[in-house]
């Protein structure tokens, strides 16, 4: 007899995959039927939905919609197959989350990252893998656009996001083509960490040549620094990736520069998250919020321990702790003098690992809306003592991710943009971009924004309810009885 254990966790093939996940398709009538009406404005057809951001994210939202019978498009401005992160600016050797979060698979358990690794590894490789490498996850990416057939323009840059008052967005474009611009009933931002801004910069950049210095995000070929003495201004996971690159790459000394005296050890985020938050943040009230997500900011997420160690294994690796940067001066030579709480240090280069921030100014295309959007410093206000720029900066999003305007009437269509980011988290919780919960999030976008858009078309729906004419019954299913009851 064949040894059938050994057969079920031989590999097989991505080409069986893909016929089950077709069949699990089919099975489900998947994708949905549109439903919504054709539209047009200034002899333009109109898409339904427009997302801007072709990466995890934009994807699961891709495919939600069409679940649901709703048309799409992606737009996004990176070359194909290089959407998102993963294979440009991040570092890290694989993800930090635990390789077994379904992440954008959507409820399909052939759409797992799991699946596509056991089909080309099989299962005892499943089994041996501690986390997934960084440039696996963006293969596995590039195959889940392939399989779902995802409408994605790439090489497409939205210039202006304009909302106008007949019910419609605007979108200015460029691409390789020239400028165009096309007209949407809903936009989506699928934009990622930087969704509504850039990095978070300190004041001192201003004195350095943009030759000595980078943010942990930025393109950078870390060969460059080979023989250098490099500088990492932050202790969370993107520094401990910048040091260890720099570090893989010949740096001669690597200083992490450190205002906390320890790293902070436990991931309060990840000890949080269960269903209940996952869907019941949106519904808190405001004080909640702000104080579930409050004190995760200042508990801070620790690095990985493996990201960690990557670094210290270098001999030539310092963690600086408790070390703050008072002053930096440009030598003769062009090298940097740091002055910290600790003495002078002497760099080549310097990097800063230092987050995000909602920014309009660096995001012209967001001009003709960034004043109208409310934001939640206009509507609610912390305890003294838990303040947080961040959380006061980001946008008061409705139950479908949609901005609300700060004075009503001053943007219509306004709502018609909707927020799927990371400066979302605030109204909505982790779900719109992060890998654990980005299908809860891309299922809530997509219901809500079918549910708006039935509501914009009840009367044409109406209509065709009246209209509807395909019988049940032709008339020859039975005969009328001719007994008549006892009186």
């Amino acid at each position: 007899m064949p040894n059938t254990e050994s057969t079920a966790a031989a590999p097989q093939g991505l080409a069986a995959l893909e016929a089950r996940l077709r069949q699990d398709l089919e099975w489900l009538a998947l994708p949905g039927k549109a439903w919504t009406p054709q539209t047009e404005r200034d002899g333009r057809a109109v898409v339904d939905v427009a997302i801007i951001g072709g990466g995890q994210a934009g994807m699961a939202a891709s495919v939600a919609l069409s679940h649901l019978g709703i048309p799409n498009v992606i737009y996004d401005r990176s070359p194909k197959d290089f959407e998102g992160p993963w294979a440009t600016t991040a570092r890290m050797e694989t993800l930090r989350s635990p390789k077994t979060l379904t992440g954008p698979a959507l409820g399909f358990p052939a759409l797992t990252f799991r699946a596509w690794f056991e089909a080309q590894f099989g299962a005892q490789a499943w089994e041996e893998l501690d986390k997934i490498p960084r440039l696996q996850w963006m293969d596995y990416l590039r195959w889940f656009r392939r399989v779902m057939n995802l409408d994605v323009r790439n090489e497409h840059r939205v210039l202006a996001v304009l909302p106008r008052a007949d019910g419609v967005v605007e979108l200015k474009l460029a691409s390789p083509q020239g400028e165009s611009s096309v007209l949407a009933r809903r936009v989506v931002l699928a934009t990622g960490r930087d969704g509504l801004g850039g990095p978070y910069l300190p004041p001192l950049v201003d004195k350095l040549s943009r030759a000595r210095w980078a943010h942990s995000s930025d393109v950078l070929d870390y060969a460059t620094l080979k023989g250098k003495r490099v500088g990492v201004v932050g202790g969370g996971s993107s520094a401990m990736d910048s040091a260890a690159t720099a570090l893989e790459a010949g740096a001669v000394r690597v200083d992490l520069l450190i205002r906390r005296k320890e790293l902070p050890r436990v991931n309060k985020g990840k000890g949080s998250g269960n269903p209940g938050l996952v869907n019941g943040h949106q519904h808190l009230p405001d004080e909640w919020k702000w104080r579930i997500r409050h004190y995760v900011n200042v508990q801070q997420v620790p690095p990985p321990s493996g990201s960690t160690r990557r670094v210290s294994r270098f001999a030539n690796s310092r963690f600086l702790l408790g070390t703050a940067i008072k002053d930096v001066a440009v030598q003769p030579d062009g090298t940097l003098r740091l002055e910290t709480n600790r003495g002078p240090l002497d760099l080549d280069f310097l990097f800063f690992s230092t987050g995000f921030r909602i920014d309009w100014s660096v995001r012209p295309e967001f001009a003709a809306i960034s004043q109208h959007i409310l934001t939640w410093n206009e509507r609610y206000t912390p305890p003294a003592g838990d303040e947080d720029a961040e959380l006061s900066d980001s946008p008061y999003l409705g139950p479908a991710f949609e901005f609300q305007e700060k004075t009503p009437g001053a943007l219509p269509g306004l709502e018609r943009v909707h927020c799927f980011c990371y400066p979302a988290a605030a109204s909505h919780g982790t779900v719109s971009g992060d890998i654990p919960a980005i299908s809860d999030g891309a299922y809530r976008l997509a219901q809500g924004i079918a549910s708006l858009l039935y509501g914009e078309d009840v009367e044409y729906h109406y209509r065709n309810l009246e209209a509807y004419e395909e019988p049940e019954l032709v008339g020859d299913e039975w005969t009328p009885s001719e007994w008549e009851l006892p009186g």
